[in-house]
């Protein structure tokens, strides 16, 4: 973080030099918007093909065809939940967090895409619903559904405290696709990635720049909705921080189970197509 007090001394324009205005890193106006209207419209007369259950301090895997839709909803009381997405067919392709947070910004909502990882470049999933965009951002600078946080791991906390702990929400996404690929742990936990914090309530603090966490403002019946662009699998922990308002990687919060309720269009939605991976030939200037 930034020195409370400066060693050097401050030049003659240094209030010049900070009144520039920024510029946006990735402007997206070339992008074409997500189309909810067609999105929303195709969710009549949808069916449920399969409801999973993430047991608290634990993560549980799931499969969404493409052209399908999820939900991750809170169901007893406040808790957070970790999101890793991959392509079905190549886990190679994965939800990349860093870029979907500079097209999108540090906090997502609807319309909002979760993008792939380069050299795929393409999205995996779009926010078609969000019962916690009442929220916005709060006097601290605080939202929710972020993608500036990594994820809990058990290395973090072997650093900071000293303890092993197994229940963090990298050894939980590490276990649930070991599981549902057949995978040996090792192999398994390569493939796992910086997360969506589904419901987690985040921001940075102003005099430090500090990643922090507050109680979450979820309810029971929340729950924040997907449109699956490509064929997915994902896995899903339920924080052992439970709603994030004290500590992670903690047998003393109260915790709480998610529900990932997956469901299937009649027809999908009027013009939409599978997105190819990106067009980029790759020849990096050879």
């Amino acid at each position: 973080m930034k020195p409370s007090l400066s060693e050097h001394p401050q030049p003659d324009d240094a209030a010049a030099k900070q009144a520039v205005r920024p510029v946006i890193c990735y402007p997206i106006d070339a992008l074409p918007p997500a189309d909810l209207t067609a999105y929303r419209a195709a969710r009549d007369g949808w069916t449920r093909l399969d409801t999973v259950i993430v047991p608290p301090r634990d993560a549980a895997s799931f499969s969404v065809p493409a052209g399908c839709f999820f939900r991750i909803v809170s169901i007893e009381g406040p808790q957070v939940g970790d999101l890793n997405l991959w392509n079905a067919h190549d886990i190679g392709e994965r939800f990349y967090s860093g870029k979907t947070r500079a097209l999108h910004g540090t906090h997502l909502s609807t319309g909002d895409r979760l993008w792939s990882n380069l050299p795929y470049l393409r999205p995996m999933a779009t926010i078609t619903e969000d019962t916690l965009d009442w929220y916005g951002f709060d006097e601290w600078g605080g939202s929710v559904h972020d993608v500036i946080g990594t994820r809990c791991d058990p290395n973090t906390n072997k650093l900071l405290s000293g303890g092993d702990y197994h229940h963090c929400c990298h050894s939980n996404l590490t276990r649930a696709l070991a599981d549902a690929q057949g995978l040996p742990l090792a192999a398994a936990e390569a493939h796992v990635h910086d997360v969506l914090n589904v419901f987690m309530c985040t921001g940075f603090t102003r005099d430090t720049g500090q990643y922090f966490m507050k109680a979450s403002p979820v309810r029971p019946g929340d729950f924040l909705e997907f449109f699956a662009e490509i064929d997915l699998i994902g896995a899903l922990s339920a924080c052992p921080g439970g709603d994030c308002s004290s500590a992670h990687s903690s047998d003393a919060a109260a915790c709480h189970p998610l529900r990932i309720d997956i469901y299937q269009p009649i027809s999908p939605p009027r013009g939409w197509q599978s997105p190819q991976r990106n067009s980029y030939a790759g020849g990096h200037g050879r």
